[in-house]
């Protein structure tokens, strides 16, 4: 994937803006999620993992909690990098969904540990903090996409036949559902390949049939 110098400055930003101490709790905290599901997060099994005192980790994070919306926040500020940086300005919009698909899944295959925390929605629920930051997130990326959607159709480039939301719908699904199975089947295959060859099949889905041309 090509990046140019402002996404490296925000990435590098995102990452100086935590302590050595926090992003090592994180992705410690990542691992343990990634081996054990959220219940095998706990302040006890992070002090061992890490190997210092749990009075150490409550210098940092107060919580389990406090930890877990520490993890999305970090994802939610690397998405809103990935979704809203001016890279893509200047571009077609299939272009821009392309980059989107591009970035995600790099960042994934990097960092497959994040899919055990995003995915993992429904196991906030009873913890309404999570359960809003997981839907802002969400919202967030959609709405993006819809504003990148509504461009391309007022500029002629994409069709106009099928709404909006139903366009989001089919392109952030189908980014969510090729991330799921990669991780249901063990991170086995080539997501960034997969991805690019999905990101084919939606642009002959988004682009203007050609008897309408």
């Amino acid at each position: 994937m090509l990046v140019n110098n402002h996404y490296l400055c925000v990435l590098i930003q995102i990452i100086m803006d935590y302590t050595g101490r926090q992003l090592e709790i994180i992705q410690s905290s990542l691992r343990l999620i990634t081996e054990s599901g959220i219940q095998g997060l706990t302040l006890k099994n992070l002090s061992k993992e890490i190997g210092i005192s749990e009075p150490a980790i409550y210098r940092h994070y107060e919580s389990k909690i406090a930890i877990l919306e520490s993890l999305l926040g970090y994802f939610s500020e690397q998405t809103s990098m990935i979704f809203n940086t001016d890279m893509y300005r200047g571009e077609v919009a299939l272009e821009k969904i392309n980059r989107i698909f591009e970035a995600n899944f790099q960042f994934f295959a990097a960092s497959p540990t994040f899919v055990s925390v995003v995915f993992a929605e429904e196991m906030f629920r009873n913890e309404p903090l999570l359960t809003a930051k997981v839907s802002a997130i969400m919202n967030d990326n959609m709405r993006a996409v819809s504003s990148i959607l509504d461009e391309g159709k007022r500029l002629g480039q994409l069709r106009t036949d099928i709404e909006t939301p139903h366009l989001v719908q089919m392109v952030m699904g189908a980014l969510r559902l090729l991330i799921k199975q990669w991780q249901m089947d063990g991170f086995s295959f080539d997501l960034v390949a997969s991805g690019r060859s999905l990101m084919e099949s939606l642009k002959r889905l988004l682009m203007i049939p050609e008897s309408s041309v």
